[in-house]
């Protein structure tokens, strides 16, 4: 049995969590701290810039606090990065990973001085991983790849020089690709999920491609298994023999990215197709509890899992937002049988435990004219039957996208994060981009995708009927479409004039203050060049929905995304990751054209994604 939280708090000196992380959002906790109307995005704006370097407001400050390869802080295992990446693959499984995602801060005491960072790890750079690059693989070079991905736990706190890490720590933890975990719900232990070294279908090893993520009210994370097809692969003729579904998801052999199943038979899709139906799910991790095994939750259905975001019903049912992050690809939600018991001790914690794998998933449909409705999922309804290819609710589940297909839910323009406004409750999705529709054979323009060639993206919201989650119904409109409106035919359009234009959104948070931070994910191939000239590197703004206003905060290096925000309950911190910096402009290019945050010219060192702490010089609210 996991160890109580209640317990692991008190014995490792930090039972004031408790009230610090489970009181936000409930009506027993104090009033974030307000900015004045005058205030709300005060702070000056940046300009686009391809500067190579961090652009922020001159009234903030950074502090560069967890860079790929730091040690996570295990006792007794705490490797140094070393420079020419000649750490062991024991090294990685206790060091900070590659490209850091999405994360959440989790208070450790009442002032939020102290807590844990968790953030995922999305994939590797195999030619900055290993000291020789990939010319050739090795069992020992796909260990350290499986390594360098999936969730860092670390313990932070708040002194007068700033952020700083605590070393070691008591809760320090890297989850990755050989992790063992659980899975649970539906579809744990039918046919499809059973392997040979797991013919229970209940347990599997690891998770990768972590991308973004959700906070459950009681507490603890849900990562999400975005893009795991790219890891599967096998002999090229084996290809002839993939199925339907195996080419809905890619999970076609001769079509890997990487080399593992050459080493690892079990990427093999010729010898073990049943492997990847065990990846695309989102994945509980307890941040408190080193010693808990992670849960992968199949009630949420199979997909390139992107987002988790949780909110209650009226009734108190948990409800979960989910995007799938391809090109004409739905948006999902979840919504528990029972209710969240509140509360932190073993009791309600017990309670809550089984509340994601029991529940109905639906996915959207947007209609023309501003309506929507959640169709649900569910085996025996709306198709979803035998003689459609659905033999049971777990053939629905890990063929979602499929099941989505059948009820007729929207195909959508890459569906990225999705917030929820803390006052309001309208939720919004980032729909990144998609160049092929309108394209032949494909989706055409739609309500809610209305854009052909979409180069750009955008921001739709809904609200629920009645301002209940738990509603099948739904109004919804775009909150803005990106793109540079100076560009003849971009489409462009923004809530309010002089908006700061931005492309590619997909990074999407709202602080307790409700105002709305966004970024962006432009390839490293097109910055710079038309029709993306005047947008510079990528990005993040703040938004503030009440007046439309759209503020450029900050500009990334050269090559980099902009991804995985969170800020504090106080409000005088934001975190931010700076995910793949030097990314290759051209095809084929295996150059970086970063060398940060080491070094100063692309070349003089490995560029490496890192952790960002950013405060305002005078201690005030971050957005002001």
């Amino acid at each position: 049995m996991p160890l109580d939280r209640r317990h692991f708090l008190i014995q490792s000196g930090s039972a004031a969590a408790v009230v610090a992380l489970f009181g936000q959002g409930c009506a027993s906790t104090p009033a974030p701290p307000s900015a004045g109307p005058d205030e709300t995005l005060g702070f000056t704006g940046v300009p686009a810039s391809l500067r190579d370097g961090i652009v922020i407001p001159p009234e903030y400050e950074w502090q560069l606090l967890y860079p790929w390869g730091s040690p996570t802080g295990v006792a007794g295992r705490m490797p140094t990065f070393a420079p020419d990446a000649g750490n062991s693959a024991d090294d990685q499984a206790v060091q900070a990973g590659m490209h850091h995602d999405g994360m959440h801060f989790f208070a450790l005491d009442a002032a939020g001085e102290r807590g844990l960072l968790v953030m995922n790890h999305e994939y590797t750079d195999e030619q900055l991983l290993h000291t020789d690059g990939v010319k050739e693989w090795t069992s020992g070079k796909v260990r350290k790849s499986l390594h360098a991905m999936g969730v860092s736990v670390i313990e932070i706190r708040r002194s007068g020089q700033g952020w700083q890490q605590v070393l070691p720590s008591p809760f320090a933890r890297r989850v990755h690709g050989n992790t063992p975990m659980r899975i649970a719900g539906p579809a744990a232990g039918t046919p499809l999920m059973r392997t040979a070294a797991n013919p229970a279908g209940d347990a599997v090893f690891g998770t990768f491609a972590n991308c973004a993520m959700g906070v459950t009210p009681w507490g603890t994370y849900l990562t999400c298994e975005e893009n795991f097809h790219g890891y599967f692969g096998g002999p090229k003729d084996a290809a002839r023999n993939a199925t339907p579904a195996q080419r809905r998801y890619g999970t076609v052999a001769g079509s890997q990215w990487v080399e593992y199943w050459r080493f690892d038979e079990r990427f093999d899709l010729s010898r073990h197709p049943n492997e990847p139906h065990r990846f695309g799910w989102v994945v509980e991790i307890d941040p408190f509890d080193p010693t808990a095994t992670p849960v992968k939750r199949t009630a949420l259905g199979r997909k390139r899992q992107e987002s988790a975001t949780c909110t209650v019903a009226k009734d108190g049912r948990l409800v979960v937002y989910m995007g799938d992050d391809s090109r004409f690809e739905y948006i999902y939600k979840f919504v528990s049988r029972d209710k969240v018991r509140p509360g932190t001790d073993a009791a309600a914690r017990a309670a809550n435990r089984h509340l994601l794998d029991e529940g109905t998933l639906y996915a959207a449909r947007y209609d023309a004219g501003g309506r929507g409705q959640w169709l649900e999922l569910t085996h025996g309804r709306n198709g979803l039957d035998a003689a459609n290819g659905f033999a049971d609710q777990a053939e629905v589940l890990i063929h979602a996208r499929l099941a989505g297909d059948q009820v007729g839910a929207t195909k959508m323009d890459r569906p990225e994060w999705i917030a929820i406004h803390p006052q309001s409750g309208e939720v919004y999705v980032t729909l990144t981009n998609n160049s092929q529709r309108g394209d032949a054979g494909k989706p055409a323009p739609d309500a809610a995708n209305p854009r052909a060639n979409n180069l750009f993206g955008g921001i739709l919201r809904w609200r629920e009927d009645a301002g209940d989650a738990a509603s099948t119904g739904f109004s919804w409109d775009h909150f803005a479409l990106a793109g540079d409106p100076a560009q003849p035919g971009s489409g462009a359009r923004y809530p309010s004039a002089g908006a700061d234009a931005f492309g590619a959104p997909d990074g999407l948070h709202f602080d307790r203050g409700g105002l709305l931070w966004i970024q962006t994910d432009l390839s490293g191939q097109v910055i710079g060049k038309p029709p993306y000239t005047s947008l510079g590197n990528n990005q993040m703004l703040c938004a503030d929905p009440a007046s439309g206003r759209i503020k450029r905060f900050l500009t990334g290096p050269n090559g980099c995304e902009i991804t995985g925000c969170v800020v504090t309950p106080d409000r005088r911190t934001l975190f931010v990751n700076i995910q793949h910096p030097g990314e290759a402009r051209d095809d084929g290019d295996t150059k970086h054209n970063s060398a940060w945050p080491d070094g100063t010219t692309p070349g003089s060192a490995r560029p490496r994604s890192a952790t960002l702490a950013i405060r305002r010089r005078d201690g005030g609210i971050v957005g002001t």
